[in-house]
């Protein structure tokens, strides 16, 4: 691929504007657009064709991974990058499992995000070692639980604690206080909890919790 275009998803103007500076001089990147919030991203989406999307997890209105879904449900081709100072498992699962091609920390390298955005532009992922590492890891767990449920759905005490909170009506930013958790690892929880139903939309989670853990 000769020419990428870039399209930058993250709420916050500083971050916008370094992964734009990151790129000046690179003659084979172009940023074609920016969105502060997945809704902006989707409008964009319908007016550009970007050949990568890097996209932050913990924005305003729709976390990362749901935005993810979204656009990987109406475009199975779509190459997303997460950008993202969330490491842990069960984010970096979340995201792959939604569509994500690569999984990159705010915190590296900028030659490495060069390499990360040319590598997934030809449809190759990309994630350094220490990410890979927890992925393994989140896969792993994964594994484990499934085994022990033996082909039953398996929620996780974590899970059942979250969907306990929501039964009581409590917020997803008081769930995390509560459980000490960061919100978008209570919004990820909450996507692995749907998928595991087989629920469709937020809608349907609340009436499964409604109607079946009170």
């Amino acid at each position: 691929m000769e020419h990428i275009k870039i399209l930058i998803v993250d709420d916050h103007p500083l971050m916008r504007n370094a992964l734009k500076t990151s790129f000046l001089g690179e003659d084979d990147l172009e940023v074609i657009g920016e969105a502060s919030d997945p809704f902006a991203a989707f409008d964009l989406l319908k007016k550009n064709n970007p050949d990568v999307i890097l996209m932050d997890l913990l924005m305003p209105k729709m976390n990362g991974v749901e935005a993810i879904t979204r656009i990987f449900e109406s475009d199975p081709g779509a190459k997303i990058v997460v950008i993202s100072s969330m490491e842990n498992d069960e984010n970096v699962v979340a995201a792959i499992q939604a569509g994500a091609l690569g999984y990159f920390p705010k915190t590296a390298p900028r030659e490495y995000l060069l390499e990360a955005i040319r590598k997934v532009a030809d449809g190759v992922p990309y994630m350094p070692s220490g990410i890979t590492l927890k992925l393994f890891q989140g896969l792993r767990r994964i594994k484990t639980s499934s085994m022990e449920s033996d082909l039953q759905i398996t929620i996780t005490t974590r899970q059942r604690e979250i969907l306990n909170l929501l039964a009581e009506g409590k917020t997803d930013d008081v769930i995390a206080k509560t459980l000490h958790l960061e919100e978008v690892s209570v919004r990820a929880h909450i996507y692995r909890i749907q998928q595991k139903l087989g629920l469709e939309n937020r809608s349907q989670l609340m009436n499964y919790v409604h109607t079946q853990m009170k």
